[in-house]
């Protein structure tokens, strides 16, 4: 016991030691560089981190995919579909359950939700678990992508670098955006796409204070992607025909479609959650989402794991490998067996992501976006061509329109998607169709949906930070951080004596009426009995129940500010009673909410 006690006494006094040091470079740091200074060498040293984590991402998929599917045959069905799926489910489950012990799905929506509620701050293990778990999701035929956990592990390593310096959440915001654009910056090599990933999709605004970190941050993720993989694109695209001016209305037509494919990809991924959301056993739903997950993959194998592989076959016009290893590879150069496979795979990669992450895997939905587009895109064109509609159109140039335009519509970020599709392509001859079809697409699925697959469950749950500043803010306040609770209690029971004693001693005209229990039971207004205080012959006979009147309305003490902002503006009232589960808690009044609002909006739009 003696050695053990001693190895933990020299690591306590390392510990102590390396803190001192720290709290000493934090001083110096503080007194000798200003903070904006220091949040372009932080978000410089977040961009190289963050660089080298999307990286070694990419690695550990490669690597456990390539060991797992290098020896499977092409020219038929492969039964070891139906297993590997299954394995990876299982092993993330273990890790997130007993390793990392925390809820690391939806990388994304937690990224907003941290904005949105915790000032910005993500936990140290989030810096690591999701780069773990969903290598291991998508190594072994997981259908979902990378991208959503780089996300989510960027911004975890932007914001404890930050919480590291001790800077304010205003400043932690922007360093969870910087290693969120370094992740996708760092993955795709797109550094511009990185940028306007974190401005479209995780809405931070955009004012001199933010964008410098955030391009310096993504220009060094891509950077660091640059040296270690070259400058190759992520995807190969040779653009072998050019495109003319006359295949606009297909272009117009193809965003449109893209647009309610993406409110099918959206509803559809909900609906699955909301299932497997009322599944409460932890091995039914590893049962239930591997098991469809297998199948769909052992019928069409294109939906393993990211689905890059397919997206480089269609933009290289090879249709016919997209059928590879599955059991219909016989009639892979059929019209009507390909045109049925290709939908197929459309309809049900929605359901393999869900399932994926249903059944406890970890991967977000930004590559089942971009594989679904450039099969949509590629399906649109093969279709025309073969019933002679429109002339030649080029399967490739669409396949990769498609791409933008699905994208743009399930991230509700046209512009992102633009620039992610050109950057990670090359093809930015198409810029024209491209911004065609994304505009479109996102113009399409707005009329039907107004909150992106990332934002739409906090939006329901009314966390959501939005580009609005009033929201924005609205969303940073809490009503029990509001709640003034002088207000002089009285009872029903009470005489009017009784009640004019405490108005004396009271310096407010509103008072709560409760019972025995503190449940609320109305209000008196000083005006309401103004006319009868001063008369003492009623004040033995007249009680408190006889001249309260009902609240103009009650919030609840866990309501969103939103809509207790909703409640003031339709009851015209200036304070109202604030109750938990009909408990009385205080007032909280229209002036003060208008007085913090003034001091958060100063304190997070200052630049």
């Amino acid at each position: 016991m003696i050695p053990v006690f001693n190895h933990y006494m020299a690591y306590k006094e390392r510990h102590n030691r390396f803190t001192e040091w720290w709290m000493t470079v934090i001083d110096w740091s503080s007194r000798h560089i200003k903070q904006r200074t220091l949040v372009i060498i932080l978000s410089l040293a977040v961009g190289v981190i963050v660089g080298l984590a999307a990286q070694l991402l990419k690695f550990l998929i490669h690597l456990i995919s390539h060991a797992l599917t290098s020896h499977v045959i092409t020219y038929g069905a492969n039964y070891l579909y139906l297993i590997y799926p299954v394995i990876g489910i299982v092993l993330t489950t273990l890790f997130v359950r007993f390793v990392v012990k925390d809820n690391i799905s939806h990388g994304v929506t937690r990224v907003l939700f941290a904005i949105s509620r915790r000032k910005s701050r993500l936990k140290p293990r989030n810096m690591y678990a999701s780069l773990v778990a969903s290598s291991i999701t998508i190594g072994f035929g997981g259908s979902v992508g990378a991208e959503g956990p780089i996300v989510f592990t960027g911004a975890a390593i932007g914001s404890n670098i930050g919480q590291a310096f001790r800077l304010s959440p205003k400043l932690l915001m922007i360093l969870c955006g910087c290693g969120a654009a370094a992740g996708i910056a760092g993955i795709f090599r797109a550094p511009i796409a990185g940028m306007l990933f974190t401005l479209e999709v995780l809405m931070i605004d955009f004012t001199g204070a933010t964008v410098m970190p955030l391009l310096i941050s993504s220009i060094t993720g891509a950077t660091v992607a640059y040296v270690l993989e070259g400058y190759d694109s992520e995807f190969f695209f040779s653009q072998s025909e050019p495109f003319f001016t006359r295949k606009i209305p297909y272009s117009i037509l193809l965003g449109i479609v893209c647009g309610f494919i993406s409110l099918y990809f959206t509803r559809m991924m909900n609906m699955m959650e909301n299932f497997f959301s009322l599944i409460n056993q932890r091995w039914l739903k590893i049962s239930i989402g591997g098991i469809a997950l297998a199948i769909l993959i052992f019928l069409m194998p294109p939906l393993y794991g990211e689905g890059y592989e397919a997206i480089n076959q269609l933009l290289d016009g090879d249709v016919a490998s997209v059928m590879d290893g599955s059991p219909f590879y016989l009639e892979r150069n059929d019209f009507l067996m390909i045109t049925l496979f290709i939908g197929a795979v459309i309809l049900t990669k929605v359901i393999a992501t869900s399932c994926t992450n249903g059944a406890g895997g970890v991967g977000g939905t930004f590559a089942p976006s971009l594989f679904v587009g450039a099969l949509c895109g590629f399906l649109f064109a093969f279709i025309l061509n073969h019933f002679g509609v429109g002339g030649d159109i080029s399967n490739k140039n669409f396949a990769l329109m498609g791409m933008a335009g699905v994208m743009a519509g399930v991230m509700h970020a046209p512009l992102m998607a633009i620039f992610l599709t050109a950057e990670m392509t090359g093809g930015y001859n198409l810029f024209l169709p491209l911004l065609i079809v994304s505009t479109l697409s996102y113009m399409t699925i707005r009329l039907f949906e107004p909150y992106s697959i990332y934002t739409m469950r906090l939006a329901k749950q009314g966390d959501l930070l939005t580009h609005q500043k009033d929201k924005s803010v609205l969303t940073l306040l809490k009503v029990d951080s509001l709640i003034e609770r002088e207000f002089r209690e009285v009872h029903p029971e009470m005489t009017l004596k009784e009640m004019v004693d405490i108005v004396a001693q009271s310096n407010r005209n509103l008072f709560p009426v409760t019972d025995s229990e503190g449940m609320l039971k109305g209000i008196v207004l000083l005006d309401d009995i103004r006319n009868i205080m001063f008369r003492p012959d009623l004040y033995k006979k007249m009680h408190v129940s006889r001249f309260m009147s009902r609240p103009p309305a009650c919030i609840e003490i866990t309501e969103p500010m939103e809509k207790v902002m909703e409640t003031f503006d339709k009851t015209n009232a200036w304070n109202l009673p604030v109750v938990d589960n009909g408990k009385y808690i205080g007032f909280v009044s229209k002036s003060k909410i208008f007085n913090s609002y003034r001091s958060v909006l100063r304190h997070y739009c200052d630049e």
